[in-house]
């Protein structure tokens, strides 16, 4: 992919948004407005959109508009106008923190941070419909949805991971929870970060404690004993960042304790799973915190780190596009997996807006819309 110069352009000022040029200083944010237009170029190459000190955790292309969800809402803008509009808790949502968009049973779904699961009953109105711990969720904190082939729903949350039988939503006897507890450790930890669907129709989940399958009504779980994420000494000279959030948090230093990783104070623990995929040839990947990426073949694990190519050992986001291809979004930069081996990789040299790639969504006419914190790049190919 060839991507090219520049577009300087106010944007999506409901998120405290705006253009900036690369290799140029970012202008000061104007005063955050809740909808509007913007002047674009379309022959442009590529577009910073601003979304201010805020994490873009979510992107959804739908159609000609693109969905994207940050720390402070989510903001609809519409390729046809230019238009936008922002969504948070003034027009009907419970928590501005946004990990999740897609579509469910048809509509619009939003997973929150503190305010549950909600679905967007009339766009034109913005009222939502919103499921949370009454309804039969596990957790407020929404981190990811999948709709499955046979109609389930599964439900990321920090407490388990919730399936919700024939995606009968509003019928509270169709809803369950898997724990640790409850699972007998099939689930191996409850911090659930991501969800994914095997060829098989197996569904597979990141956990902060390793990966989980539950398949045939049985699950099998991996963690760095069983293969996943690289050993500590391959990547301990390449690892990004050195505040351990064990030191933050008990879960967290908990977490290393178990490992025995207590002594390691660098954010480091591969079985921390934060970002999962699974690609056209059904081989599931998975996205550690400092451990690199980890390909399951069926029968083992393998995993890749800065010196196999990979960008960064941090890996936020797995994103796998229309021609198939696997995106990797890391602390340094975004690649792509092709043919055994990881392309060149793109920084903000390239057109990115920051190099921390933290969502990403790409289009039919192969535009991508990439998350990091701070704002959005659209980046258009070359035709």
């Amino acid at each position: 992919m060839r991507i090219l110069p520049i577009l300087l352009a106010p944007f999506l000022m409901a998120a405290g948004v705006a253009a900036g040029q690369v290799g140029a200083k970012h202008p000061p944010l104007p005063q955050p407005v809740r909808e509007g237009k913007v002047i674009t170029d379309p022959n442009a190459k590529f577009t910073h959109f601003r979304v201010g000190n805020k994490n873009v955790k979510s992107i959804y292309v739908d159609g000609r508009q693109v969905w994207v969800g940050t720390s402070g809402g989510v903001v609809r803008y519409d390729t046809r106008d230019d238009s936008f509009k922002l969504f948070d808790t003034k027009s009907g949502l419970l928590s501005n923190g946004v990990f999740y968009v897609g579509r469910l049973k048809g509509r619009l779904a939003v997973g929150t941070y503190g305010g549950g699961l909600s679905l967007l009953t009339d766009e034109q109105a913005g009222t939502w419909k919103t499921y949370n711990i009454p309804e039969g969720l596990g957790d407020a904190f929404v981190y990811d949805v999948l709709e499955a082939k046979n109609g389930d729903i599964w439900i990321a949350t920090w407490s388990g991971v919730n399936r919700v039988r024939g995606g009968a939503l509003d019928d509270r006897s169709k809803w369950d929870l898997y724990t640790v507890e409850n699972t007998r450790g099939g689930v191996p930890n409850d911090w659930v970060y991501g969800l994914a669907e095997g060829r098989n129709g197996d569904i597979w989940l990141a956990t902060e404690g390793g990966m989980a399958r539950y398949a045939k009504g049985r699950w099998e779980n991996w963690n760095h004993a069983r293969g996943l994420g690289a050993p500590y000494e391959k990547v301990k000279d390449a690892i990004a960042f050195k505040n351990d959030p064990g030191k933050a948090s008990v879960h967290h230093a908990k977490q290393k304790e178990e490992m025995g990783l207590s002594g390691v104070d660098v954010a480091y623990n591969p079985n921390y799973v934060v970002s999962i995929e699974v690609d056209k040839d059904g081989q599931v990947w998975a996205g550690t915190w400092g451990g690199g990426l980890s390909r399951f073949d069926g029968k083992r694990w393998i995993s890749y780190t800065t010196a196999d190519g990979l960008p960064g050992n941090h890996v936020f986001m797995l994103h796998r596009d229309e021609k198939g291809r696997l995106w990797v979004g890391t602390n340094n930069g975004l690649t792509t997996w092709e043919n055994g081996r990881f392309a060149k990789t793109l920084t903000t040299a390239d057109g990115l807006f920051a190099n921390n790639i933290f969502a990403m969504a790409s289009a039919p006419d192969g535009d991508l819309w990439i998350g990091s914190f701070g704002g959005v790049a659209h980046l258009r190919p070359a035709k």
